[in-house]
């Protein structure tokens, strides 16, 4: 079982070859991709930023869990930090089982909770030259205040 937050692209063929084992019937490979739309929005790109101590932290939680839920110790899971560009592979989990449906089930948990719990934070955008952080489930966040503009003191 292994865990990493990567600032390289992901190589979802050696992760699938890193979970192979003898003893497993199946395999599966989640990889999330930079898609072009999101919320309507023509998008460019995304920047992905993490506090990398307390989302590791929270990746091994997750692939414990899922190890102890559904049996599977064959489990890797990489999300890629920086910039990323549209087809650009920003997470991959790769899980191996000795059946197909605990495979499928671990994958799943895994990736709906690394959603949910995970603080990686994401920044996307936008073919108009806009960009902005959007949260997890997938919608923009208030806008950061614009450090331009300075505070009340006039700074």
């Amino acid at each position: 079982m292994r865990i990493a937050l990567v600032d390289h692209p992901l190589d979802p063929t050696a992760l699938l070859a890193e979970v192979a084992d003898v003893g497993s019937g199946a395999s599966t490979l989640f990889v999330g991709t930079v898609r072009r739309t999101n919320q309507g929005r023509a998008v460019t790109g995304i920047d992905y930023s993490a506090y990398a101590p307390m989302a590791e932290a929270e990746m091994q939680r997750i692939a414990e869990e899922a190890a102890a839920k559904f049996g599977c110790t064959h489990l890797v899971i990489e999300h890629r930090l920086g910039t990323l560009l549209l087809g650009e592979a920003s997470i991959a989990i790769a899980v191996s089982h000795e059946r197909r449906g605990a495979a499928m089930d671990a994958q799943r948990y895994v990736i709906e909770e690394f959603k949910a719990r995970v603080p990686i934070w994401k920044r996307e955008h936008y073919v108009d030259g806009d960009r902005a952080w959007v949260d997890n489930a997938g919608g923009a966040v208030p806008a950061e205040p614009d450090a331009s503009v300075g505070d009340s003191t006039g700074r």
